[in-house]
């Protein structure tokens, strides 16, 4: 046997043998896996599609330790298809490459598709998920997708729409619970041959503790075997004393990195939309305390302040532009400040999204309607335009009384469609007073 060989067997034996509790107590097949039956009950699709063998492309996303990778694992032992690995944080296109390639021999020399199982996929970058599309496309391979980011924000447009999008929520108390009992018995008890027990309250304050994150739930009742010493008859008793122990500081705080980070900074927009400065705040400062990306968070209130706020008060534009640029300028902790200070203005703002209203609604238009410049709007500056008759007959408002004058703007075959109603509220309501006066002008025909 080469010493290679030697290696890998002694290596493989290691991490089989101190692989931690979580790893070893990963399902291997459907009826051992707990939750996710909106997905995974009986008669659902996905669990037809793995047992009948038929899985097209899909994306699994969701928090972590709710089963995306256990379930790639129980349908590869499933499938009778060549089943292939990547993790996005090693591999790169070169590995790509290298799966497509056997994907394809797998088809010329046994006519069997392949199903490419990739780890963190959000972490491939644009040209890393479309070296992937053709293959996808053309049914080289099936694609399976695992992430904690929403993966509408994070896997290419086009790979979507050839996967089915799972969504696998944060595991219920009970499953968590039935996951730890699970562990004690099968894991700890038969195969490890512990003398064991594990009082009922500790089970309980594991699975409250682990927010529906089996793993976390495992990791820390691992701990607690490890770290608790045994009895004069060599037995181990789990008690809620042990199983505090073995808990690190709870924290409210979420991975900045994944699908909560949306979640939580939707509570902002929306707080800041319903014109509730005290609990913008408290969003502002939970994801300050969890290391969000200040500037991220500028950003939002940028759009925020357009979308919500718009013209009527169309200063708050202003003031979040500048808090993004303080941000540039002075950087954390500090930046904190100006932060408050934009987001206790735009909540406090008047509210009008007639402008995010529309510029949707003529953008909704654009799709069945390809508008042509009327020749009295066009460009004449520009050589043999007079010829054509560009820009002949227009009116230059500026040489009429009141800067305007009544003429056409739009193209000649227009149904003259309103896009924009504004509100009568904060500033907005003195451009509606404008306008009125405009249409009022109109009617009396005085220009």
């Amino acid at each position: 046997m080469s010493n290679l060989n030697l290696f890998n067997m002694n290596y493989n034996e290691f991490i089989q043998n101190n692989s931690p509790l979580a790893d070893k107590m990963r399902p291997v097949d459907l009826t051992e896996f707990e939750g996710q039956a909106h997905i995974l009950a009986e008669g659902k699709m996905l669990r037809r599609a793995i047992l009948a063998d038929k899985l097209s492309s899909i994306i699994l996303y969701g928090p972590p330790g709710t089963g995306k990778t256990t379930l790639a694992r129980i349908i590869a032992r499933a499938t009778k298809k060549n089943f292939e690995t990547l993790n996005a944080v090693t591999s790169g296109i070169k590995d790509i490459k290298e799966k497509t390639a056997e994907a394809i021999n797998q088809i010329s020399l046994y006519k069997r598709q392949t199903i490419v199982f990739i780890d963190e996929i959000h972490r491939f970058n644009k040209s890393q998920q479309d070296a992937l599309l053709p293959y996808v496309e053309n049914g080289t391979i099936i694609l399976i997708g695992a992430t904690t980011e929403n993966p509408y924000f994070e896997v290419n447009s086009a790979l979507l729409s050839r996967s089915m999008i799972f969504e696998l929520k944060a595991l219920e108390y009970e499953d968590v619970t039935a996951i730890l009992r699970r562990a004690e018995e099968k894991v700890l008890i038969k195969e490890a041959g512990l003398n064991i027990s594990i009082d009922e309250d500790a089970i309980e304050l594991l699975a409250s503790y682990s927010g529906g994150d089996a793993r976390k739930a495992l990791n820390a009742l691992e701990l607690a075997v490890l770290t608790t010493p045994t009895g004069k008859d060599g037995s181990i008793r789990i008690t809620v004393n042990d199983a505090k122990e073995s808990i690190q500081n709870k924290t409210s705080y979420y991975d900045k990195k994944g699908d909560k980070h949306y979640d939580i900074i939707s509570a902002f927009i929306k707080s800041l939309r319903g014109s509730d400065p005290d609990a913008a705040l408290l969003w502002l400062a939970k994801m300050i305390k969890s290391g969000e990306d200040p500037k991220f968070i500028a950003r939002r209130l940028i759009i925020s302040a357009s979308e919500d706020v718009g013209n009527a008060d169309p200063n708050a534009l202003n003031i979040a532009v500048n808090c993004f640029n303080a941000i540039n300028i002075i950087g954390m902790p500090e930046g904190r400040i100006p932060l408050a200070q934009t987001t206790i203005y735009i909540a406090c703002a008047p509210k009008s999204n007639t402008a995010y209203m529309a510029i949707n609604k003529a953008l909704d238009l654009m799709n069945t309607y390809n508008p042509d410049v009327p020749n009295t709007l066009k460009d004449k500056s520009y050589k043999s335009a007079s010829k054509l008759g560009h820009g002949a007959g227009y009116k230059y408002p500026h040489d009429y009384q009141y800067g305007f004058v009544e003429q056409n703007y739009f193209p000649l075959d227009f149904n003259n469609e309103k896009f924009y109603n504004p509100k009568n509220i904060g500033y907005e309501k003195n451009i509606k007073k404008y306008l009125d006066f405009i249409n009022d002008l109109k009617s009396k025909e005085e220009i």
